[in-house]
């Protein structure tokens, strides 16, 4: 996994004021917590931050005030709901070595069975535990041949080593459905519907 590296300042203005000041600076609020230690709030440059978010779930190194290097990931972060710049960001710090729980994209590859079968994402994230420097960015499911009824559980996706489920292994990830099922029940609702206007 990536690591990148970001310079962080400490903020002591609060409020939608500040928040907006530091915005319009192309710059974006944040907080660091972890470890039981007291929230540290942060102004961190935009564009790097929207870069390095790129990757799920991706390993940050700061450089807070040029003075103390942490280990953070993303926990939470806010955007503009119309034209998606970042708003907020919260970070969670890490240790080297320390295990973390993280959901991680779920990538379906493969044709399914002949049939104008659907493949459902049930869950588009897997949540697993993982070494906070070694969290992989996604798993990639084979759904080669795969017929209608279907599924694949979380237990049988391949994770990469040092990695574990932190979902119950019976938990559905995909499942096929049969498209004829969803077009006889759109069909039932039109007959349906001639009988009431009758």
């Amino acid at each position: 996994m990536s690591e990148v590296k970001i310079s962080a300042q400490t903020r002591t203005e609060f409020g939608k004021g500040a928040a907006r000041r530091i915005r319009r600076d192309s710059k974006v609020p944040g907080v660091l917590y972890g470890h039981g230690s007291d929230p540290l709030h942060l102004t961190l440059p935009g564009h790097d931050l929207l870069l390095a978010l790129r990757t799920p779930n991706v390993l940050i190194s700061l450089d807070i005030d040029g003075k103390s290097n942490e280990l953070a990931i993303p926990k939470a972060v806010q955007r503009d709901a119309i034209k998606g710049f970042l708003e907020h960001v919260d970070l969670l710090l890490v240790k080297r070595g320390e295990k973390v729980t993280v959901e991680i994209p779920v990538h379906a590859e493969g044709e399914l069975a002949a049939g104008g079968n659907l493949l459902e994402h049930v869950l588009n994230a897997l949540p697993v535990e993982a070494e906070a420097t070694h969290i992989p960015e996604g798993v990639t499911v084979s759904v080669e041949g795969l017929e209608a009824g279907a599924s694949v559980l979380a237990k049988d996706i391949t994770l990469p080593n040092g990695v574990t489920l932190a979902v119950d292994g019976d938990a559905v990830v995909l499942q096929v459905l049969a498209a004829q099922a969803e077009e006889a029940a759109e069909g039932e609702a039109a007959e349906g519907e001639e009988v009431a206007e009758a």
